[in-house]
């Protein structure tokens, strides 16, 4: 583990005020930088922001200086930090006319538009085809995909309490100090607590209990209302990296902090996670997510993506820069992988999303369970669409049919209708129903479906609309009442329609 001291947060307020000055924000960065040398940044590239960066304002400093970790001359590094605190306080060195930073610090735009800064390990940004590179033990990563995919699901209402599992930088608990009053934040590594105390205090929000220890260890049977974990979900053999590796067998890690959450949840909380699991030869990945969702709990599980198990290998090793060291021990690793998926029979691995929420009508034995196949592209921050799964759950759960058929609804917004067919053709072969929010889904649907749909607006229940469709295309009103209810519970449940709940 790096042994290296972190700096102190103790004056961190005169050191963001030096960068809010000179617009070391993720704005600032983008005027300066332009969005080619931005985005590449995301890939880990450097080149093009060095080279937007050959100016000597205060800008250009600090981008080089702790974005590009470059040494900078020490007048230039004067004119742009409160130079003699930040050395002292350990936030760069200075030596032979040269300073240098000790920590990456990354400027990182808030869902309000708050300036934030994100503290990590330096050349441990999260991005490019050749992963991070780094095989130190304790190292601590910044901000990458998993934990702004993880940020943008998190169901944003105000509460009381929040749990960050395995917080690494705090990211996730600098994004819940925004909605809650008390947030904990865990870590096995010490070195991640030390790294999150930076991270909330350079961005200007209240500190965080901090606690080290494993899973939930730290907080006993403490409860919350928000629990979040971007974990060390991958399956290795052993447990080299701990900001990655989870050290148990399989996804056993990722199945442990999901089981246990329903203990620390307290009643209507959310709990979301990013996790891996196993594909085994034989069993359904349904049916063995479905036995990781706790008693007392709703669950939606989106599985985003597959790999086989040679493309997982080959993904990690890159990550871990195991690809340019020797090709024997390369060639030895990749073959420890792939022994430990041939002992537990995996042939591939599914990377998505769960999310869980603490109802009466699942500890009543009722559970709303969903688990589905998503790889397409999807609108973030969705935190208000999982919200919203929930609440159209919740209301799918207490209607029969006849409750069904005397509902009223309404089209959900910027859903869409498309014909397909052969040019020329009279009547479309198949009409299709489109979101542009949330998760973007097309669904299927009949003449009936798409007419339904298409006259939702909440004023007259399903029933009577379904009744007026008969009389227009010539059908039983009492066979069209009886075989519509299914298809009106699938348009529900995927966000086609909205139900109008009564007012409380």
């Amino acid at each position: 583990m790096s042994t290296t001291s972190l700096p102190l947060p103790d004056r961190s307020p005169r050191l963001r005020e030096a960068l809010l000055a000179a617009a070391f924000t993720a704005d600032g960065l983008l005027d300066l930088l332009g969005a080619p040398a931005y985005a590449a940044l995301a890939r880990s590239e450097t080149v093009p922001a060095l080279r937007a960066t050959r100016g000597d304002s205060p800008l250009d400093t600090l981008v080089r200086l702790f974005l590009l970790q470059h040494p900078v001359p020490y007048e230039r590094a004067r004119a742009a930090l409160p130079l003699a605190e930040c050395v002292e306080d350990g936030w760069v060195a200075h030596a032979a006319g040269e300073v240098r930073a000790t920590v990456d610090v990354r400027p990182y735009g808030g869902p309000e538009g708050q300036d934030w800064y994100i503290v990590s390990d330096l050349g441990c940004a999260v991005g490019g085809a050749g992963g991070i590179g780094s095989r130190e033990e304790g190292v601590v990563l910044g901000v990458g995909g998993a934990s702004t995919t993880l940020a943008g699901i998190t169901v944003r209402t105000p509460v009381a309490s929040a749990l960050d599992v395995g917080t690494g930088s705090g990211i996730q608990a600098l994004h819940a100090s925004q909605h809650a009053t008390r947030v904990t934040a865990t870590d096995l590594n010490p070195r991640a607590l030390e790294f999150t105390r930076l991270t909330l205090a350079l961005s200007g929000v209240a500190a965080a209990d901090l606690r080290q220890g494993s899973l939930y260890e730290p907080v006993g049977t403490e409860t919350y209302d928000l629990i979040v974990s971007n974990p060390p979900f991958v399956i290795s053999p052993g447990a080299r990296l701990t900001y990655r590796d989870g050290g148990m067998g399989g996804d056993d890690l990722c199945r442990t902090l999901v089981q246990q959450a329903g203990d620390r949840l307290n009643e209507g909380g959310y709990a979301h996670f990013l996790a891996n699991w196993q594909h085994i030869e034989g069993e359904e990945w349904q049916t063995r997510l479905s036995s990781w969702v706790p008693h007392g709990c709703d669950a939606w599980i989106v599985q985003r993506e597959v790999q086989d198990v040679t493309q997982y290998a080959e993904l990690w090793l890159r990550d871990s820069g195991d690809h340019r060291t020797d090709p024997a021990d390369y060639a030895a690793r990749y073959d420890a992988w792939l022994d430990e998926f041939e002992a537990r029979k995996t042939k591939g691995v599914g990377f998505g999303w769960i999310t869980l929420r603490k109802s009466a009508a699942a500890a009543a034995g009722n559970p709303s369970v969903v688990i589905e196949e998503w790889p397409h592209a999807v609108e973030q921050p969705l935190g208000p669409a999982v919200q919203a799964h929930f609440v159209r759950q919740d209301y799918l759960r207490e209607q029969d049919d006849a409750a069904l058929l005397a509902g009223h609804f309404t089209l959900a917004a910027e859903v869409v209708q498309e014909q397909v067919g052969l040019p020329g053709a009279e009547d479309p072969e198949h009409v299709v129903l489109r979101q542009n929010r949330g998760m973007r889904r097309a669904t299927k649907v009949d003449a009936v479906g798409a007419g339904f749909a298409g006259v939702c607006d909440g004023s007259l229940p399903a029933g009577r609309i379904l009744d007026a469709i008969a009389q227009l295309m010539n059908e039983d009103p009492v066979l069209l009442r009886d075989r519509t209810p299914q298809a009106i519970r699938l348009l529900v449940e995927e966000g086609f329609l909205e139900p109008v709940l009564p007012t409380r």
